[in-house]
Formats: C-alpha cells, structure tokens, sequence
C-alpha cells in the first residue's frame, strides 16, 4: 500500500513537472508567435514571398509647361534606372558582381559606392531601391542581355524632367527632385514613394499637385532565380495635367538680354487682370543639373555664391523703392485732401526738421512746386513736406493700403512681405519712438520702408487701372479676383498727369523713346551696401494702359538713366511696337 502510494506521488510530481514545462512551452510559443507574426510580421511576409512577387512600378510623366504662346518651359523625357530589392543587395559579393557588370557597358559603380547609395535609399525592404540610373535604351539592352546581368535586378522607365529655357525661366519654373523621407511622411496622404519626383521650387512646388503624374503599378509573379512568370495585376499610369503660364518666353528673353551682366530685376504684368508677362531676376542658374542630380560641393557652391542666383529677386528681394514711392503720399494727400492739384511748395534745396537737414537731390533746389512739377522733377523737399501734413499715420495707412508691406499673391513660393514700418514696428525693434525725420524719409521711398518689384508692379497697375489692386498670377487658367480700393478718380487723374510728365520732360524721358507711350516714375535708392539702387516703374500705352512694368539695377545708380530704358523697351516689346 505504501508502495503504491509513492508511485502515485512520483507520477503526479512528474505531471506537475510536465505541466509547468508546456505551459513555458506554449508560453514561449506565443512569444515568438507575438515576434514573428506582429512585431516582424511585415519583415517576415516579405520574405516568405520575395521569390514569388515583385511590384514593379514605373513613373508617368509630369505635366508639361508652357509660355502664353505653347513655347515649352518644363518637359518630361524617358530614361531608364536599374532598380532591385534591398535583401537582394545586401551582400559584398553581390555588390561587387553587380558593380563589374554595370563597368562592363562603361557605367561607373563600386560595390563600396553602391551600398552607400543602397544605404541613403533604404526605405522598407519591399522598396526597391536604384542601382544605376539615366541610362538610355540601348544601355539597357547590353545590360539584360549580359549573361551575367543578375536576375533580381529590373530596369524600370523613369520619366526625367528638363528645362529647354534654362536659366531664362529658372526663377519662374524652378525645379523637381527626389522626394525627401521627410517630405513622403509630412504628404503620406498623397502616397509618395522613394525614387518619386517632387516639385522643390517655383511653379513646379506651387502646382504640384496639377503637374504631377500617378506611377503605374504591376504586381508580377517570379520564379526562385527571379525570372518573370506572369502579371498578377496593373494599375496604368496616369500623366499629369499640363499647366499653361501666362508667361511671354519673347518677353522675358528680352529682359534677359538687357540686364545683361547686370543684378537686378525686370518684371511685367497685364494692370487688368495681374497676368505675370514677363518676371526675370538676374543673375540666374540652370534648373537642368539639379533636377538630374549635382554633388553636395556644387550644391553648396550655389549656394554659397555672393551674387545669390538662386534668390528670386522679383519676389523675395525687399529694397527701399526710393523716389519709385511718391506717387503713394502724392495720392494720400490728394483724397485726404491734405493738398490740392495747385498747392505750392518752395523748393530751396533743403528742409530743416528739428535739428537735421533734409537735402533735395537737386542741391540748388526746385524754387516753387506743384503736385504735377514735384512728380516730374522728383522734387524731394515737396515731399518731405506733405508727408509731414499728412502724418506717419496717414501716410502708413495708406501705403498698406496700396499693398506695401503685403505678399501679393503670386503663385510663388518664397514671396517677400517688405516693410511696413510704424511707430510700434520701431518700439519693438530700437525701443525708440518715432519721429518727424522718419516720416521724411519715408514720404520719399527710403528710411524702414521697403519693397519688392513685384509689390511696386502692383501699385502702379492699380494708378493705372483705376485703383483695383489685383492679384499677380502665372498660372493662365486662374483669374483671382481683384479689391477695389475705390480711389477718387480725380486724384488719381492728377497723379498720372504728374506721372506723364515724368516720361515726356521729366527725369524720365529715356523711357519714353521706342515707339509706346509711357507713364512713369524714376528711382534712386540709397544701398548701404555700394552704389546706389537705379528704379524704374511704368505702365503703357498712357492713353489706355494694358502693361505695368518694374526695372531694379542693384548698385545702378540713376534709374532715369539705366532703369527707364529698360522699362520702355520690355513695354514697347508688349504692345508690339516694330522694331
């Protein structure tokens, strides 16, 4: 009886054990089930069927842009890239094979260079990543037919943007690239892959979402060696739509050839409707090396550049506007009636604000001035002082008013605001208050106050439109809508006849020599950084204005005598004046 007692405590110690030991088993079963199928589900699925499906995808071209006239400004051109499986690629000796058949039809690669590449473009194991690229179809042809062309590898057609302006429309078209991890994660929405062509500047950035195309996809079956036996599913691509600009390739090659060698800006514009006619900065770059790829070193040497080619002066450059600026108080103090069209002014060269003199450009002075002979003469003292009737206040209100201190609208990126400058923008940046000589100067375009051409255009299309401040725009398929200032037309008429005599006896008159009729401003700007700024601002034909038009020379000196041909010129070109 005891005997038989122990074999039972026996059996039931060894079950116990038995027990405890399935219940770590199954325990650890779980575990590893957990790992496996959850936490590396994903790793593991793939390779339980990378020698049985690929997903091949394949880019679609990008939308192409045009000028006004159908000129091409951004096209799409077919080459192809030879792309595989990171598992696939992750052995030395496999790179090192890859590499001497890539050498074989002269394409340059090392094993140690392509895993670094492999490295950057790791994504997800079930992303292929690129091994060679740009190449045409005949490199391609030699590759495949290379018995030694490893069989995981696919040579995939990739669409590749090119520029045929070049630097002429660089500011205005910009450029695509690569799309960043960071940028596929910020737009997860839109399903962004590694390999895929983004937008970065420009047009290209701003219409993104119209230009660019769907890839198309094919889910393919493969055998073990990875040779292709039947198509599972495809989806097609999908070209992106085509923008058309209201650009004028003839008018902006014409701003291009007369800045010339020079830094500065050209920009035209309809007053009607703000259609951009022509938007040049120089100096420019070629958008075409960086779309195909450049070294971080010439990267960085754009970069880096002192004259900045790639900064958009239309758009992102703020300047004083200099004399460009007294056609806003002129209008300020007409509709506040501060001034009449007839109320003089005595111009002795000077005026003295407190302590400090305030000089004329004309030392020996302008002797009695009107509105109309104060614009045509760009009498300082004149404006000194009905700036200091109207008041800073005014004066501000006024200039926000007119768009100053604003970003226009344009379908660009980087847009500029300028400097609206008040007395709590003062407080806030000098903890000084403002006073009586910072009203001067501003009422003549200089002091805090600056702007960009492209706010300048503006201005005056709404002088000559008869006072809507539109909105600037590339795109021709857009029309945004204007604001109605509903200015006075009186005062706007006696500030334009101020304007026209600018042009026909005025400071002006190298404007207005091609053939088109032109009402104007001219512009010196004091640069702290050298020569003075040369401006010139101008709208034709006078009688029934349809073009505004903007010349900035950095460091030009007089804009009556460097800007304002400038501006003649590009408006004569516009209206069709024969040469």
């Amino acid at each position: 009886m005891t005997r038989e007692i122990g074999r039972r405590s026996q059996l039931n110690l060894r079950l116990s054990h038995l027990r405890v030991f399935m219940a770590y088993s199954l325990l650890g079963l779980a575990l590893s089930l957990l790992f496996f199928q959850v936490l590396r589900g994903e790793h593991y699925s793939f390779l339980s069927t990378q020698n049985k499906i690929r997903v091949i995808r394949t880019s679609s071209p990008r939308g192409e842009v045009t000028d006004i006239h159908g000129a091409p400004l951004a096209v799409s051109v077919r080459t192809f890239d030879i792309v595989g499986y990171p598992p696939d690629l992750k052995e030395a000796k496999v790179l090192g094979e890859v590499a001497a058949v890539l050498q074989k039809q002269g394409i340059p690669a090392t094993a140690e260079g392509l895993g670094e590449s492999i490295r950057k473009q790791y994504w997800a194991p079930y992303r292929p990543v690129t091994v060679a690229s740009n190449l045409t179809l005949g490199q391609v042809a030699s590759l495949v037919s290379d018995p030694f062309f490893p069989k995981f590898l696919s040579p995939t057609p990739v669409f590749r943007r090119v520029y045929p302006a070049g630097a002429l429309t660089a500011h205005v078209i910009g450029y695509v690239g690569e799309v960043t991890k960071d940028e596929i994660l910020s737009r997860a929405e839109e399903k962004y892959m590694v390999g895929d062509l983004i937008g970065k500047t420009g047009v290209e950035l701003v219409h993104e979402g119209t230009l660019r195309g769907l890839a198309a996809e094919e889910a393919v079956e493969v055998d073990a060696v990875g040779r292709r036996r039947r198509s599972l599913s495809r989806i097609p691509p999908t070209k992106g739509q085509d923008l058309r600009l209201t650009l004028d390739l003839g008018a902006q090659r014409e701003a291009q050839q007369l800045l010339g060698n020079k830094k500065g800006v050209i920009v035209a514009m309809d007053i009607k409707d703000g259609a951009v006619k022509v938007l040049y900065s120089a100096p420019s770059y070629d958008p075409n090396p960086l779309t195909w790829g450049v070294s971080a070193g010439e990267w960085g040497r754009l970069l880096k550049d002192p004259d900045r080619p790639m900064m958009n002066r239309a758009i992102s450059g703020a300047y004083p506007p200099g004399s460009t600026f007294k056609a806003v108080p002129a209008l300020a103090a007409l509709v506040e009636k501060v001034v009449t069209p007839h109320t003089t002014v005595h111009c002795p060269g000077q005026l003295k604000v407190g302590n400090r003199v305030f000089r004329c450009w004309k030392r020996g002075g302008h002797g009695t001035v009107s509105l109309v002979s104060a614009l045509k003469d760009s009498c300082d003292v004149y404006f000194y002082q009905i700036g200091l009737w109207l008041g800073a206040d005014r004066l501000i209100e006024w200039s926000g008013r007119l768009g100053v201190g604003q970003v226009t609208g344009i379908d660009l990126p980087g847009e500029a605001r300028g400097n609206l400058a008040g007395r709590e923008w003062k407080k806030r940046r000098f903890s000084e208050s403002w006073f009586h000589g910072d009203t001067v100067n501003y009422s003549i375009g200089q002091g805090f106050l600056l702007m960009t051409p492209l706010q300048l255009a503006r201005v005056y299309a709404a002088l000559a439109n008869g006072g809507t401040l539109v909105v600037p725009h590339l795109s021709a398929s857009e029309h945004p809508q204007g604001t109605d200032l509903h200015l006075p037309r009186e005062a706007l008429g006696w500030v334009r006849k101020g304007m026209e005599e600018v042009v026909k006896s005025g400071t002006g008159r190298a404007s207005g020599v091609y053939g088109v009729t032109v009402t104007g401003k001219t512009g010196t700007a004091q640069n702290p950084h050298g020569d003075d700024h040369a401006w010139f601002v101008g709208y034709a034909p006078s009688d029934n204005p349809r073009y505004v038009a903007v010349a900035l020379v950095e460091g030009g000196g007089h804009g009556s005598s460097v800007a304002a041909p400038l501006v003649g010129q590009v408006l004569a070109y516009l209206v069709g004046v024969e040469r």
